[in-house]
């Protein structure tokens, strides 16, 4: 086509025509010009000065060197000249599924319904690389001490170990460095040795490094919890197990189809057998007895056998606790259920310690719920009273206020909240005058007459009474005589 054809079909100016021409069809590559033009030595100086903070180099830049260029350049120009980084960033390569090589760890927060009520969670979930198998679990704080409670109760439930576990930069395993250069923590070093694995961290930003983790937790939000209700956080956790290792056991995998069950019995005798007398991890907590023979953990208190005090050791367990005094196990409990608390437990079987634990929590939901069920003029008024109250006020001024209701008839109380209401008044000082007041007044019928039987004149006891000798009072008059003789104008 001519050039005149060419613009009128595509709308185009002369010019960029014959400018597209000349380029033959291929796109120029220059360099990009930079308006302001900042030499690289001066950058090195600043980035050595600054201490690799950029943001103070764009400062200096503009205040000392009269350069008015962006915070954006600056930071191009720095990554430009590799300042800052150790080494350039490289794709995650592609590695390859080797049976017994990879087992995969990783937690993800999630809001579940436990009930009637939406709580915040931690899954935790580990999946062997090669026969795609998975073990899950929830928990409502994930530390240190949980993550490898899960550890050791999915390699014990599995019966075998892959030789490394990829991880992410995880404070709870990592002491320092990242990626290949990470460092772990002593305690989980050794951990996983006794387990027969080591823990490996994938460099930042390559979260595919274990994609099969991530694709676990996809499958758990749109397979697991859909349609699913869960009753509390024991009922979640059996699901959860029961889903994992149950379910997806015999369902086909991936592309591949492969089905987790029978590429676990090939991948077996690659994988590293769990030692059976390996201990379970635990953690040593001092706690004190009380004077009543209880000891506090958590919110919950636990009753020690004997009639010693002292100091003792609690050896916690993922699923139960040990007591222990002077190396001797005291007692044993399973611990309770999730959400029970200021519970008082002590050993099955045996009655229950006539004592309260010392300095145990009383909460005042009771006496609350059963004055809010009076009227709608107590409810009222406790919303009124209660809004500036909290903490151990709070539940002072509920119990007084229980004390009160229960000490006069139900509608000299009404009458007393009433007109404490309409005055704002909160104070149970206050609240005793009001109530004084409108019996006094006679308002309330108060119906305080009793009965008297006037046949207790005729019982034995009272005619013996009656009859008995009069007491010898001149000890008395002696002792009045003897003061009027001390005194010496009496």
């Amino acid at each position: 086509m001519s050039l005149r054809e060419i613009v009128r079909r595509l709308h185009l100016s002369r010019n960029t025509v014959r400018s597209i021409l000349k380029q033959k069809g291929e796109m120029p590559l220059g360099p990009r010009q930079d308006k302001i033009r900042i030499e690289e030595d001066l950058l090195r100086r600043l980035y050595a000065d600054c201490n690799g903070w950029i943001e103070r180099m764009h400062e200096k830049l503009v205040e000392e060197e009269g350069l008015e260029v962006s915070y954006s350049t600056v930071l191009r120009r720095v990554h430009e000249l590799g300042l800052g980084q150790g080494r350039e960033q490289q794709r995650c390569g592609r590695v390859p599924d080797i049976a017994g090589g990879e087992m995969q760890h990783d937690t993800s927060p999630y809001q579940v319904e436990l009930g009637t009520t939406t709580t915040g969670l931690i899954a935790s979930m580990i999946y062997l690389r090669y026969s795609k198998r998975r073990y899950l679990r929830f928990y409502r704080r994930f530390n240190r001490f949980r993550m490898k409670c899960f550890l050791h109760e999915a390699l014990r439930f599995w019966g075998y170990a892959a030789k490394i576990c990829i991880i992410d930069n995880t404070n709870l395993a990592r002491l320092r460095g990242s990626g290949a250069n990470a460092v772990m923590v002593p305690e989980m070093a050794d951990f996983a040795r006794e387990h027969g694995f080591q823990f490996v961290c994938h460099e930042k930003g390559h979260a595919n490094r274990k994609a099969g983790e991530e694709r676990s937790f996809w499958t758990t939000e749109t397979n697991f919890f859909p349609g699913r209700s869960f009753a509390s956080l024991e009922d979640l956790n059996r699901q959860a197990l029961e889903w994992a290792t149950v379910r997806m056991e015999l369902r086909p995998q991936g592309s591949s189809r492969i089905i987790p069950a029978e590429a676990f019995a090939k991948e077996r005798p690659l994988l590293v057998p769990i030692p059976a007398h390996l201990p379970a991890p635990y953690v040593c907590l001092e706690r004190g007895i009380d004077q009543y023979g209880y000891v506090a953990l958590g919110e919950n208190y636990y009753w020690v056998p004997g009639k010693e005090r002292g100091d003792v050791n609690v050896f916690l367990y993922s699923d139960h606790l040990k007591i222990y005094q002077k190396r001797e196990c005291l007692v044993e409990y399973a611990l309770p259920a999730d959400g029970v608390r200021k519970e008082r437990i002590s050993p099955p079987g045996l009655p229950a310690p006539p004592h309260q634990p010392n300095n145990r929590k009383r909460p005042t939901e009771g006496e609350e719920k059963r004055l809010r069920a009076l009227a709608p003029a107590v409810n009222e008024f406790l919303d009124c009273a209660l809004a500036t109250r909290s903490g151990v006020a709070r539940h002072h001024f509920v119990r007084e206020l229980f004390a009160l209701w229960q000490h006069m008839t139900g509608a000299l109380f009404l009458e007393t909240l009433e007109r404490a209401l309409r005055y704002r008044i909160t104070d149970i000082g206050t609240l005793q005058r009001i109530a004084r007041l409108s019996a006094q007044q006679g308002q309330m019928d108060l119906q305080f007459s009793v009965e008297v039987d006037d046949s207790f004149c005729e019982r034995e006891a009272y005619a013996e009474g009656r009859l008995s000798e009069a007491p010898d009072l001149s000890v008395y008059d002696q002792m009045f005589e003897d003061d009027k003789e001390e005194d010496p104008h009496g």
